[in-house]
C-alpha cells in the first residue's frame, strides 16, 4: 500500500476503545502469566489506562467513533453506539487479572445503566459493537465459582439470569430464526451471520462448560442445539465457509494478497482490480479464513466480485477462532468416589 495511512489520536472521549484495550491487556496478562514481568507490565498499562479512563467527569466519557480524529474513519464501517458496556468489559478482565475488587465494583455498579442503554436488535450478540452479552457470561462465571458475596450479588444474579435466558433463546425458535439448513439469523438484516453464529456458539460453550463443572444441566432448554457444524460444512450447500478446511470451500474470496498472484511484481490496488472479475481461484489460499456468509436460503455464489458473500473480515474469524477453541475439549477429568 503506497498511499497515506495516517494515525489517528484518541483521548479522554474514546471510552468504549480504553475499555477494549484494558480487557485485551488485562486477559493477555493471564495468558502469559508464567512470564511475570511481561504480565505485570500489561497489567500496570491496563490500570494506569482504566484509571484514566474512568476517574474523569462522566460528561467527557463517549465512543470513540463520534471523534473524527479518533474513529472518525471507522464511523460508517464500526461505529460505536455505546462505551458502558466496554468499561464493564475492561473491569471485569482487569478484576480477574488482579483481583482487585475495586474493579469488579466498578463493573457492577455500571451494569444495570449498561443494561438500559444496550440497543433492543443487539439482544444476545456477542460482536465488536456489543459486549453486554459477554460480559453476562463473564460475571456468571464470578457467580459460579468465586464467592464474592455483597455488593456485587444484584449484578451477578442479573447477568446470571440474563444468560439463562440468552442461552435458551440459542436453542429455541421464538427469540431468533434459523435458515432451513439451521443457520441462527441472530441479527437477519445484518450481512454478517456466520460470525453472529460462531460468537454465540463460542458463548454457548463456555456457559455449557461452568455447567458441567457444577454438575447442572441446561435447565428448561432442549433442542437440537447448534454449533460451527454449519460454517464447516453441514449445511445444503455441503461446503466448508472456512479457507483450506475440508474438501469443498470458497475458492474465490474478496481478499487482495489471496486473489493477486505472487510473482515478485509490485501491483497497485487500481492494477490488483484486474484479477477482480477473473473466474479463475485465488492463486493464494487464505487459510483458515472464513466468508462472511450464506443467504437466507443457504445458497451461497463463490466469485470474487461479490463481496456480500465472499469477503472475510479480522471481526468474523476472532469469533470464529474462539469457538473452535472452546469446543475443542481437553482431555476428560476423572473424578474420585468423592467428586474431586
Amino acid at each position: 500500500m503506497t498511499y497515506q495511512r495516517p494515525a489517528s489520536t484518541c483521548d479522554i472521549t474514546a471510552s468504549d476503545l480504553a475499555g477494549e484495550i484494558v480487557a485485551a491487556l488485562s486477559a493477555a496478562s493471564l495468558v502469559f502469566k508464567d512470564d511475570q514481568a511481561y504480565s505485570k507490565d500489561l497489567v500496570d498499562a491496563a490500570e494506569k489506562l482504566f484509571e484514566l479512563a474512568t476517574n474523569v467527569d462522566s460528561t467527557k466519557q463517549g465512543t470513540y467513533t463520534t471523534v473524527d480524529a479518533c474513529g472518525g474513519e471507522a464511523r460508517n464501517f464500526y461505529n460505536s453506539t455505546g462505551y458502558l458496556d466496554e468499561l464493564i468489559w475492561g473491569g471485569t478482565w482487569l478484576f480477574f487479572a488482579t483481583g482487585n475488587t475495586s474493579y469488579l465494583e466498578d463493573a457492577a455498579k455500571r451494569y444495570d445503566d449498561a443494561e438500559k442503554d444496550k440497543i433492543p436488535f443487539d439482544e444476545g450478540i456477542f460482536y465488536w459493537n456489543n459486549k453486554f452479552t459477554a460480559n453476562s457470561v463473564l460475571l456468571t462465571r464470578l457467580r459460579f465459582f468465586h464467592d464474592v458475596g455483597c455488593p456485587y450479588e444484584d449484578a451477578l444474579l442479573s447477568s446470571s439470569n440474563l444468560t439463562d435466558s440468552v442461552m435458551c433463546s440459542y436453542l429455541s425458535d421464538q427469540n431468533f430464526n434459523k435458515t432451513q439448513g439451521g443457520l441462527i439469523l441472530l441479527k437477519p438484516y445484518y450481512d454478517t451471520p456466520l460470525q453472529f453464529a460462531a460468537t454465540a456458539a463460542f458463548l454457548s460453550k463456555l456457559y455449557s462448560d461452568y455447567l458441567d463443572l457444577l454438575r447442572r444441566s441446561g435447565g428448561m432448554c432442549s433442542n437440537d442445539g447448534f454449533s460451527v457444524n454449519y460454517i464447516l460444512g453441514d449445511n445444503p450447500m455441503k461446503m466448508s465457509y472456512m479457507a483450506g478446511f475440508g474438501d469443498h470451500f470458497p475458492t474465490q474470496f474478496h481478499h487482495r494478497s489471496s486473489s493477486i498472484p505472487w510473482d515478485n511484481q509490485h501491483y497497485s490496488c487500481a492494477q490488483g482490480d484486474r484479477w477482480l472479475n477473473s473466474v479463475d481461484p485465488n492463486p493464494n489460499v487464505l487459510l483458515g479464513a472464513m466468508v462472511v456468509r450464506p443467504d437466507q436460503n443457504d445458497s451461497f455464489i463463490d466469485q470474487r466480485d461479490k463481496p456480500q458473500f465472499t469477503e472475510p473480515t479480522i471481526s468474523s474469524n476472532a469469533g470464529l477462532v474462539a469457538a473452535l477453541i472452546a469446543l475443542h475439549d481437553p482431555p476428560s477429568i476423572s473424578y474420585d468416589s468423592n467428586g474431586l
